[in-house]
């Protein structure tokens, strides 16, 4: 139970930044309905003061009644222009001005209802039960913050009046109270539910995206994200294209089964990994062919690349056995402002299967004219 109320309770931090900026955006527009209220309501008391009594300022009790009035009218417009200065990357700085404000506003609500008190022991305590259970509903909070504001104001008011109210009064209080502090702690629950949630499937969504982009076999790029992760770097001067073809692949699976033929996919897709680490891009274009792209700004540099590729390719093994595994490359470099991607693939296909008329197992190397 006590795990329970603490996991309610708690924000866990990795959703905490979503949690504030909805705050944020939830308390901008239920303070400015809040407000547009107080205006309202306050020029309605303050002018029913001036001009509706016929004492109008002349008795105290008008004047702590105008004041009290104008003080909230104030409050409410100090929040405003204070909100509109702060908007666009202050939002600490807006949520402690936006829960400010609400205390503030408790506050004020508190006070009037104890003065009605202290003028009239049947006064109503209407106007308390409307400002807690109204922030409870409309302004989105921290647990901590719901628990520090509604026992501070439960504590005021029954700390201020408890001698004017009744045992029913402060039960009703005390009660009220707790339901308001229920109602703040479960809305946040709610919030901090949804945006876990969101955020979960926005990570779902990115590993299906992920998956969706990679063969699943070796990992490597599939054939259409090969070719859009590239693009952007054919105009790299030194930008070369290599594509690679295992050389009869089709015997290795006949003579040693499909699962020896996967095992050496996998394999190739290791060591295309080891041989090229800061390629551009690698994939399994398909079947028994992949691809790379890479900077080669030394000519000499990317052939001794590929021939230690074709070397380490030749030392896989299946079941401590060699299998003679080997694979031809053709590879097309540009050496002055690049070309389009059909461009490279045409070139560097055509390098291919030249390399593997003159025997296989070798590389073959074409300009990008």
């Amino acid at each position: 139970m006590q795990r329970k109320i603490k996991a309610f309770l708690e924000m866990p931090p990795d959703i905490l930044p979503e949690f504030r900026q909805t705050a944020l955006r939830y308390n901008r527009i239920s303070m400015l309905v809040i407000c547009i209220m107080i205006f309202g309501m306050e020029l309605f008391n303050m002018a029913r003061v001036l001009f509706w009594t016929s004492a109008k300022l002349s008795t105290l009790n008008n004047r702590i009644y105008f004041t009290l009035y104008c003080s909230l009218f104030v409050i409410a417009a100090l929040y405003l222009i204070l909100s509109f200065l702060l908007r666009g990357g202050h939002q600490r700085a807006e949520l402690a001005l936006q829960y400010s404000a609400a205390a503030l506003m408790l506050i004020w609500h508190v006070c009037i209802n104890i003065y009605d008190l202290t003028r009239s022991a049947s006064a109503e305590i209407g106007i308390y039960y409307t400002a807690i259970l109204g922030l409870s509903i409309f302004i989105l909070m921290p647990a901590w913050y719901a628990l520090v504001l509604f026992l501070s104001g439960w504590g005021l008011f029954i700390g201020l009046a408890g001698p004017l109210l009744s045992s029913g009064d402060q039960i009703n209080i005390t009660f009220t109270t707790i339901v308001s502090l229920a109602v703040a702690l479960t809305n946040r629950h709610h919030y901090a539910t949804v945006i876990s949630q969101r955020m979960e499937i926005n990570k779902m969504n990115e590993q299906l995206k992920e998956i969706a982009q990679r063969d699943a076999l070796t990992g490597l790029l599939n054939k259409a994200s090969f070719q859009r992760c590239v693009e952007p770097y054919l105009i790299t001067q030194g930008a070369a294209l290599l594509i690679f073809d295992m050389d009869n692949f089709k015997a290795v699976n006949d003579h040693h089964g499909h699962p020896c033929g996967d095992y050496v996919l996998k394999e190739f897709a290791l060591r295309l990994e080891d041989v090229f680490p800061d390629a551009w891009a690698l994939s399994r274009i398909g079947g028994d062919e992949f691809a790379a792209m890479i900077h080669a700004a030394d000519e000499e540099d990317l052939l001794t690349a590929v021939r230690a590729l074709i070397h380490s390719t030749s030392q896989i093994t299946w079941h401590g056995q060699n299998i003679g595994a080997s694979c031809s490359v053709g590879c097309c470099r540009a050496s002055d402002s690049g070309g389009s991607y059909e461009q490279f693939y045409s070139k560097a296909d055509s390098a291919l299967y030249k390399a593997k008329e003159q025997g296989k197992n070798q590389v073959c190397l074409s300009p990008l004219s």
